[in-house]
């Protein structure tokens, strides 16, 4: 269960880094109410998950899972550019993570 909320965090984090992207320092109301909400709730998951996630394992994979899902919306929905190097660097983070998960 732990893991599956620690995942869920990491996807809340990439909510919460989008939306402070599109707040343009919180003068947009939605985005800025969308920031606050994904960085409470994401932090919450986070905080409940290392209850029994080692802390460097688990803030690793939250920030990982994190990076990867910002860096891919902003590529895909935001004009990003995606270059392979990019792609295989955003692999190897995935692959990171995994591999955290299954030495854990």
């Amino acid at each position: 269960m732990a893991w599956v909320v620690l995942v869920a965090s990491g996807v809340l984090e990439a909510v919460w880094a989008t939306a402070l992207g599109r707040s343009e320092g919180f003068t947009r109301p939605v985005p800025s109410v969308i920031f606050g909400l994904g960085l409470v709730l994401s932090m919450a998951g986070l905080s409940f998950a290392l209850r029994t996630v080692p802390v460097g394992t688990g803030y690793a994979v939250w920030v990982g899972v994190g990076a990867v899902l910002t860096a891919a919306y902003a590529m895909l929905f935001d004009g990003e550019p995606a270059s392979l190097p990019k792609l295989l660097l955003l692999a190897g983070i995935v692959g990171c993570v995994a591999g955290l998960k299954l030495t854990h």
